[in-house]
This record gives structure tokens, C-alpha cells and sequence, in this order.
């Protein structure tokens, strides 16, 4: 009897932790396409608007259209065509002001070179994060050297060390190599990521000797061994990095906020905190903001999710 409800209720739980996640998600979309009547649309912050338009299950602008669309539908079926064309042109009026904050935000701002900055430097810093702790960690889970578990260890203990400590030492360097206002100054800096290093370790460590063993007596080089034999078969733990890696840089806020002032060079996070033009910019306007800049994401895992999930599921900690 238990094992014939555990799959429904696992099913019910998980839905609703589902649903909870992504209420806040929600709450942002929802409130981009709020009509600008419910607040002003020149001056409010949060707690303001939340108490004067809370959250609601349609956006007010998406319900005021279908109800304009199904007054049109009942006026031209009694044929009065007139009012039809009314509702009509307010069906327009309400679209264009539901998706003002959209259409404000992509021609008042330069978004879209946000959007390029933001995937140009998230993409080339997961790429090269990827490859070198892949490589870090068939290192550390399959050769044999002296000092082995200290710089394992060493590197390890890195990712106790909190962002903000480093940031100071991390600018100075930056700056003596003169990549201040620069992409450069986004990307190198994270070039490696100790998290990474564990993750790739645990699960390179289930990859059998055997295949490397006989690749080695085959005569095949090291490179060889890694690009045609790990690899391969890292894939799924290296999209788990990937992703991981991914959202992580694209959420990078305080780090380009530092080391970047031009505006053009700026990610799309830093961007949008420049809309905060004291206080005077609408809040439904930067929930805009912030819906674009969660598509990337949402398309990014759901491209990879099936490798994402696999990833998790294999290479578990071992020694």
C-alpha cells in the first residue's frame, strides 16, 4: 500500500515545491505587464507598489485585453460594428500599455549590448572553467605525485574564503595589468573555481583505470587519453559544471559593478542597476529588466537539462 502511494505523493510534493519556486518568478513577469493606472509610473518602489497593486493570479493588462476581446466578439456578433471597432482600439491601447515597461526598456536602454556582454563573457568563462577543471580533476583522480593531497586540500580550502575577501587584492591585480574597464577583468579572474575541481574529481574517479591503462599501453598520449577517453565520458558531470557556472557568472553582480564603468561594456545585472536612477525609475520598468534577464537561464537549462540531471545522479563522493 505504501510503495502505491509513494510515487503520487512524491509526484504532489515535488509539484508543490515546484509551484513555490517559481511563484517568485511569476510575481517578476506579472508585474512587468501590469498597466501603468495600478501605480505611478514615474515614482514608487517595492513595498509601494506591492501595497497598492499586490500580485495577482493574470497581470491586470492581460485580463483587461480578454475582457475588450470578448466585448468585441459579443458587439460583432450583434453586428454592431461600431463598437466593436472601439473595443478594438482599446484591445490595442492595453497592449501597448501592458508591455510599455518591454518596449521602454529596448529602446530607452542598451539592453541588447547588456544581453551580447552578458552572454559573450558567461559563455567564454564557462568554456575555459570547464576545460581546466576537467582537466584538474583527472588529475587529482587518477595520477600519482608528490604533494597530491595538499594542493588538493590547498585548493579546496579556497572555497572557504567568502568573494568579498578577495576582491580588494583581486582589483589591485587587475589593475597593474591595466584590464580595468575591460571584459578581461570579468573573465580572467574566474578562470578556475575549486568547486569545479571537487566536482570533476568525485566523478572522474568512477571512470575505470582499466580504459586508461590500455589506452597507455596502446601507445596513446596523455592528450589523447583525455580529449578521446575522459571526456567523452565526463560529459555529463562537465554540463553540470557548466550550468552551474553558467548562472553563476550571468548573476555576477558586485564584481563588474567594481572593474566596469563604461556603460557599453557593462553585464546585463550591472546594467540594470544603473535603471535605479534614485528611485526614480518605475519598479515595473526593472522587473522587466529582470524578466530578460532570466530567459537566457531558463533556455540554458532546459537545453541541457537530460545532462544536468545525469550529471547529478553519477560520480557521487567517494574515495
Amino acid at each position: 500500500m505504501l510503495n502505491k502511494l509513494k510515487k503520487p505523493i512524491t509526484l504532489i510534493v515535488l509539484t508543490i515545491v515546484a509551484i513555490v519556486s517559481l511563484l517568485p518568478l511569476y510575481w517578476v513577469f506579472s508585474t512587468a505587464l501590469q498597466l501603468p493606472s495600478y501605480q505611478n509610473e514615474e515614482m514608487d518602489t517595492p513595498m509601494s507598489y506591492v501595497e497598492s497593486a499586490p500580485p495577482k493570479l493574470y497581470p491586470v493588462g492581460i485580463s483587461e485585453y480578454i475582457s475588450q476581446w470578448q466585448k468585441k466578439r459579443v458587439a460583432e456578433r450583434a453586428g454592431d460594428y461600431a463598437q466593436a471597432e472601439i473595443h478594438s482600439d482599446l484591445m490595442t491601447e492595453v497592449r501597448e500599455k501592458t508591455f510599455s515597461s518591454f518596449t521602454r526598456l529596448f529602446t530607452t536602454t542598451p539592453i541588447l549590448k547588456w544581453l551580447f556582454n552578458s552572454m559573450y563573457i558567461a559563455i567564454v568563462t564557462t568554456a575555459i572553467i570547464v576545460l581546466i577543471d576537467t582537466m584538474a580533476g583527472y588529475v587529482f583522480a587518477k595520477k600519482q605525485f608528490p604533494g597530491k593531497w595538499i594542493f588538493f586540500w590547498a585548493i579546496i580550502a579556497t572555497m572557504m574564503i567568502p568573494e568579498q575577501v578577495t576582491l580588494v587584492p583581486t582589483f589591485i591585480i587587475v589593475q597593474e595589468l591595466q584590464l580595468f574597464d575591460t571584459h578581461w577583468a570579468l573573465i580572467l579572474p574566474n578562470l578556475a573555481m575549486a568547486f569545479g575541481v571537487f566536482l570533476m574529481r568525485q566523478f572522474l574517479l568512477s571512470v575505470p583505470d582499466e580504459l586508461i591503462e590500455a589506452a597507455t599501453i596502446d601507445g596513446a598520449s596523455e592528450l589523447k587519453i583525455f580529449f578521446k577517453i575522459v571526456m567523452p565520458l565526463a560529459v555529463p558531470a562537465m554540463v553540470t559544471l557548466g550550468i552551474f557556472t553558467f548562472v553563476m557568472i550571468w548573476n555576477s553582480f558586485l564584481w563588474p559593478i567594481i572593474v566596469i564603468n563604461d556603460v557599453d561594456l557593462m553585464t546585463l545585472p550591472a546594467g540594470l542597476k544603473t535603471l535605479q536612477d534614485a528611485n526614480l525609475t518605475s519598479f515595473k520598468f526593472l522587473m522587466a529588466g529582470a524578466t530578460v534577464a532570466a530567459v537566457p537561464i531558463i533556455i540554458f537549462f532546459l537545453i541541457f537539462q537530460r545532462y544536468f540531471i545525469k550529471g547529478l545522479t553519477l560520480g557521487g563522493v567517494k574515495e
